[in-house]
């Protein structure tokens, strides 16, 4: 069991936006034998989730939202690193490109999915927050991705991925690529009419998903 004051801890440091203390903190956990994916699991992911809930009632602003959100990036790029030296090179479930839609910069909801992924073995390629369709697919042709997944914070900004549905259709790609739409205002009713193959309902629906999606993937 976690010591409850190691979760406040990261709790204060991911508000703060503390990226170097956020760091040294999972060094000193790891250095003491805590299994990475609990830390992550237990300590940091309720960390950003309560960043995230500030964010939604106008505690924190989007400047420091989007502070938060690099220091967790990089604490999950670090634990996320110290997983493959204790387990070597292990098998990979599959490939993920994930990217927040054109118009919107929030980032925080992204970034715990991208952070799960991670620790749960798939490969993830993380384009970011205000990416483009055309960046979108381009980057899924290039790394061979198994799945899109796409994240729209705002009601205004969805129709990307619809657009994005549409475009791999006129591209000739859909059949390549299975898609995964989230984010606060999309709904399994929305990814039905657009077309997408799978709605995540938080990270760890999208990681159930996930497994779910690949593997119909490297069965067609």
């Amino acid at each position: 069991m976690m010591d409850p004051a190691i979760i406040e801890e990261a709790k204060k440091l991911l508000i703060d936006a503390d990226k170097d203390r956020v760091l040294a903190l999972a060094r000193e956990s790891l250095a003491k034998g805590v299994d990475p994916l609990t830390l992550m699991n237990r300590v940091f992911v309720p960390g950003i989730n309560a960043v995230g809930e500030l964010f939604g009632r106008g505690q924190l602003f989007l400047p420091e939202l989007i502070k938060s959100a690099d220091a967790m990036k990089a604490v999950t790029d670090f634990i996320n690193a110290s997983v493959g030296e204790r387990t070597g090179r292990e098998q990979k479930r599959g490939t993920i490109l994930i990217a927040t839609v054109k118009g919107d910069v929030h980032d925080i909801g992204k970034c715990i999915v991208v952070s799960l992924m991670q620790a749960n073995g798939f490969t993830v390629h993380d384009l970011g927050r205000d990416v483009d369709t055309e960046r979108i697919i381009a980057e899924a042709v290039r790394v061979n991705a198994d799945i899109i997944g796409t994240s729209a914070l705002l009601t205004t900004t969805m129709p990307q991925q619809k657009a994005l549905e549409e475009a791999l259709k006129a591209e000739g790609l859909r059949d390549r690529f299975k898609t995964m739409v989230g984010g606060a205002p999309v709904t399994p009713r929305w990814a039905a009419r657009i077309g997408a193959d799978a709605y995540a309902e938080d990270a760890q629906d999208g990681v159930v998903k996930a497994q779910a999606l690949i593997g119909q993937h490297q069965a067609a």
